[in-house]
């Protein structure tokens, strides 16, 4: 059961770093129903 749960946390903390990783660099600015949401990395 223990290295199941740790099975799981690696594979989430890898997901996450990837998605870290696919961010584009610089400045994001995006128009939504929200109004204008400018983001920096």
């Amino acid at each position: 059961m223990v290295i199941g749960a740790l099975i799981v946390v690696v594979a989430g903390f890898s997901y996450y770093a990837y998605q870290q990783e696919k961010k584009p660099d610089g400045v994001e600015i995006r128009v939504d129903e929200k109004g204008l949401s400018i983001e920096g990395n």
